[in-house]
């Protein structure tokens, strides 16, 4: 049985057991109906990552259905869906759209074999298409970027293969076209008979987006707010502007939308978004004052040693490849956000 350990900060109830028990168990919870005429099912991660993606599924007035975020493969593999569907007497056959929060590989995974299969629409932000559109060229500024940080050179190369020119944040699977129908802010999707607008809210990917359905009092929140994690910060393409300061922003979005039941990427649902942003922004808040107090102590330091002395869980003395990455480039975000980039010297 897979224990999680018990995290620092409160975190929301969930409403829904048999995905909370799940979670505490390490397994896959059931389909379960969230409201008439739409589920959620889970798709496991594929190699060998012990999580999974919860996937919505939503029924049309014409018996059409949508899938929010149909998940991962690794080889294309529909499997998990067609049985997720089959439990509610629907098949595969039924999908006309599939609508993805943002670009990652579990979210937006088998969303063109599932065009293949079935010719339904994928629609996705405009922002997450031009950034798996410009992969190669941010992997080769990545890769300039790294050079100057400072690292040990024992960890160089792990933190190129998972930031630089090797990484692949589509797993290099997904193929044009990307999207079918590319969503801006306050579209809404085109599932008749239901009124679900998009609610573009950037900072973990540039072009991340939550759906708000009002009628039905639901928020499908991707991975922009989770119940129990907080959301890795700027992992989609290189942007012009700070991810952390979007991802803030994005936070204070969601004030309108506390009485709306949480349909987020991972975990469990669970109510009160506006509690859970307030969490996350704290925890933000901390982490910029503990990279200011570390700035105030050293002298013209590397991002390397600014983040040394900055307490990310087990430290970043016991990182690697991405998660070593992810640090330090959120440490180069606060940093920037405080208007203090310019302390930081280059290696």
């Amino acid at each position: 049985m897979t224990t999680v350990p018990p995290p620092a900060a409160p975190v929301p109830e969930p409403i829904s057991p048999v995905q909370a028990a799940a979670l505490r168990d390490g397994t896959l919870p059931p389909v379960e109906e969230v409201r008439p005429g739409v589920w959620t099912l889970a798709v496991p991660f594929r190699f060998g990552v012990p999580d999974a993606t919860l996937v919505y599924v939503v029924e049309a007035s014409d018996r059409s259905l949508t899938v929010i975020d149909p998940g991962w493969s690794s080889d294309d593999d529909l499997g998990p869906l067609r049985e997720g569907l089959a439990t509610v007497g629907r098949s595969l056959d039924d999908v006309g759209l599939v609508v993805v929060t943002h670009l990652h590989a579990d979210h937006l995974g088998v969303a063109a074999a599932v065009r293949r299969a079935t010719g339904a629409r994928v629609a996705m932000h405009r922002l997450e298409v031009e950034a798996l559109r410009h992969e190669r060229e941010d992997a080769a500024a990545n890769d300039a970027e790294i050079a100057t940080w400072g690292l040990p050179e024992r960890l160089r190369a792990g933190v190129v293969e998972a930031w630089g020119s090797g990484r692949r944040i589509g797993l290099g699977r997904t193929a044009e076209p990307y999207a079918d129908l590319l969503l801006e802010d306050g579209d809404l999707l085109p599932v008749p008979g239901r009124t679900i607008r998009t609610l573009w809210t950037p900072g973990h990917t540039a072009g991340h987006c939550c759906f708000v359905d009002e009628a039905d009092g639901l928020l499908f929140t991707g991975d922009h707010v989770l119940p129990r994690i907080n959301s890795g910060i700027g992992l989609g393409g290189r942007t012009d502007t700070n991810p952390l300061g979007d991802y803030l922003a994005s936070l204070g979005r969601l004030d309108r939308y506390a009485d709306l039941e949480v349909c987020p990427g991972h975990e469990y649902r669970f109510r009160d978004v506006f509690a859970r942003a307030q969490t996350l922004a704290r925890h933000r808040e901390e982490r910029s004052r503990h990279v200011a107090e570390a700035l105030d102590a050293l002298s013209s330091p590397t991002l390397f040693e600014v983040a040394a002395r900055v307490p990310f869980s087990g430290g970043i003395e016991s990182m690697t490849g991405f998660l070593l990455a992810s640090a330090l480039t959120q440490t180069a975000f606060h940093a920037a956000l405080l208007g203090r980039r310019g302390e930081i010297r280059p290696a």
